[in-house]
C-alpha cells in the first residue's frame, strides 16, 4: 500500500527521466507515459496496449495518472530500462529486427513477446526456427491472375541461396527461385488487407517480382521474415568479407520509401494521364495498374544530382490531360517523366521523397545498376559511358 501517494508519483517521474528511461523500452519512442510494474520498464502508449493484452506477462499503469504502490516503485527504480534491457536482450542476433514506433504491430507484439515472454534472447536455443539455415512451411499465397489466397509450400535454404516455393504439395520442381542475392520482405497488413501481410519481392531478368502472403499466426509470419534476414545476412557475410554488422544490417531488408497512386503520362507527353500506383524502392520508382500486381509496367532508376537528376514542383505549362492539378516533373540527362498527385499534400511528401535520393550521391554499384544484387562494397568507378541513367522508360 502506499504510505504517499504524492511522493511516489514524483518519484516515478524523476525515473522517467533517467538515462534509457526517456525513451519506450521497445520501440524507443520518445516520453513514454506508461510503465509495467511487473517488468519495471517504460514504455509507450502504442507499446502498453500490447503490453496489456498479455496478461499473464505485463502489468502496466499511467505514469500520469495511476498511484502506485511503494513496493512498485521499489522495483521499478531497481530495474528500469537499461537493466531490462542487459537482462532480455542479452543475445539479439545482429539480423534480428528491433522494430521502431513506426514499425506495425505484429512486429511490434511478437519483439515485445521474444523478449519478455519467450525469452528468446536469453536462451538461444529458441532462436532455432529462424537461425538454422532451412526454413520450411506452407503459407497462403495470393494467385497473380485471380488474386485468391491459396496455401503453398515454402522452402528457404542457406545452401541453395533461395527461397523456393511449390504450386502443389508433392510438386518436385517449383513454381519461383527466389536469389537470396536480391531477396527483400515488408510487411504490408493494409496493403493486403491481412495484419499478417508480407510482401516479398526479388529481381527476375532484372524486373521486380512481388509475391504477396500471410500466415494466420503471427510467430509464424515473423519467423519467416527474420529467417529471410538471417539468410540474407549471411549471404552478405560471405560476399562482404570485410564489412562490419552496422554496415550489412541496413541492407538485409527494406521498407519501401513511399508508395501511392499519382497519375502518369508517357514518354511523348501528348497521350492522356492514367491514374497509377506507384512504388518508391530506393532508386527505383515502379508503377503497377493495381497495389497488388506481381509485375511493375514499368520501372525507371533515379540518379543523383550530381548526375544531371532534378525534382520540380508542377508540370510544364503546354502539358494537357491531366485530371489531378498538383504535378511533379523528374528530369534525368534522357528525358522528363510527369506526374499529377491528387492534394497538395500527396505532392510534397512524393517530391520529398525523390529529394531524399536525388541529394544521395550513388554509390559505386548503382552506376553499375547492380544496387539491388549486392555488389562488392568497394569497386573502381566506371567510364561515363557505362554509367546507368534510366534502367527501363516508363511506359503506358
Amino acid at each position: 500500500m502506499a504510505k504517499d501517494p504524492e511522493r511516489n508519483s514524483c518519484l516515478l517521474r524523476d525515473l522517467r527521466q533517467r538515462a534509457g528511461n526517456e525513451l519506450c523500452a521497445d520501440c524507443g519512442a520518445a516520453e513514454p507515459d506508461w510503465v509495467s510494474v511487473t517488468l519495471g520498464v517504460f514504455v509507450c502508449q502504442g507499446c502498453s496496449l500490447i503490453h496489456r493484452s498479455i496478461e499473464s506477462l505485463s502489468q502496466v499503469k499511467s505514469v500520469l495518472q495511476d498511484t502506485f504502490e511503494d513496493k512498485e516503485i521499489e522495483f521499478i527504480t531497481s530495474m528500469g530500462n537499461e537493466a531490462a534491457k542487459a537482462k532480455y536482450e542479452q543475445q539479439v542476433p545482429p539480423f534480428y529486427h528491433r522494430p521502431s514506433h513506426t514499425d506495425c504491430r505484429i512486429l511490434r507484439e511478437q519483439w515485445i513477446r521474444a523478449k519478455y515472454e519467450r525469452q528468446e534472447f536469453i536462451h538461444i536455443e529458441k532462436q532455432e526456427p529462424y537461425s538454422a539455415g532451412y526454413r520450411e512451411g506452407f503459407l497462403w499465397k495470393r494467385g497473380r491472375d485471380n488474386g485468391q489466397f491459396l496455401s503453398r509450400k515454402f522452402i528457404l535454404s542457406e545452401r541453395e541461396g533461395a527461397l523456393k516455393y511449390f504450386n502443389k504439395q508433392d510438386a518436385k520442381e517449383p513454381k519461383a527461385i527466389m536469389r537470396i542475392q536480391t531477396l527483400n520482405a515488408t510487411f504490408q497488413p493494409a496493403k493486403i488487407g491481412n495484419p499478417c501481410g508480407l510482401q516479398i519481392t526479388y529481381l527476375r531478368d532484372n524486373s521486380t517480382r512481388n509475391i504477396f502472403v500471410y500466415h494466420e499466426d503471427s510467430k509464424e509470419m515473423v519467423d519467416w521474415f527474420t529467417a529471410i534476414r538471417a539468410a540474407r545476412f549471411n549471404y552478405q557475410k560471405v560476399a562482404f568479407p570485410g564489412a562490419n554488422d552496422e554496415d550489412l544490417v541496413p541492407r538485409l531488408t527494406r521498407n519501401f520509401m513511399k508508395e501511392g497512386y499519382m497519375e502518369k503520362t508517357g514518354p511523348r507527353h501528348t497521350e492522356g494521364f492514367k491514374k497509377r500506383w506507384f512504388t518508391m524502392d530506393d532508386r527505383r520508382l515502379m508503377y503497377f495498374k493495381d497495389p497488388l500486381d506481381a509485375y511493375a509496367r514499368g520501372e525507371v532508376f533515379i540518379g543523383s544530382k550530381e548526375n544531371s537528376y532534378t525534382v520540380v514542383s508542377g508540370l510544364p505549362p503546354s502539358i494537357q490531360g491531366y485530371h489531378w492539378k498538383y504535378g511533379i516533373t523528374i528530369e534525368t540527362p534522357d528525358r522528363k517523366f510527369l506526374f499529377a498527385c491528387e492534394t497538395e499534400a500527396e505532392q510534397k511528401d512524393w517530391i520529398a521523397a525523390f529529394q531524399r535520393v536525388v541529394n544521395r550521391p550513388m554509390m559505386p554499384q548503382e552506376y553499375a545498376g547492380t544496387e539491388y544484387t549486392l555488389a562488392p562494397l568497394k569497386e573502381t568507378l566506371p567510364s561515363e559511358s557505362e554509367k546507368l541513367t534510366v534502367s527501363l522508360s516508363l511506359c503506358s
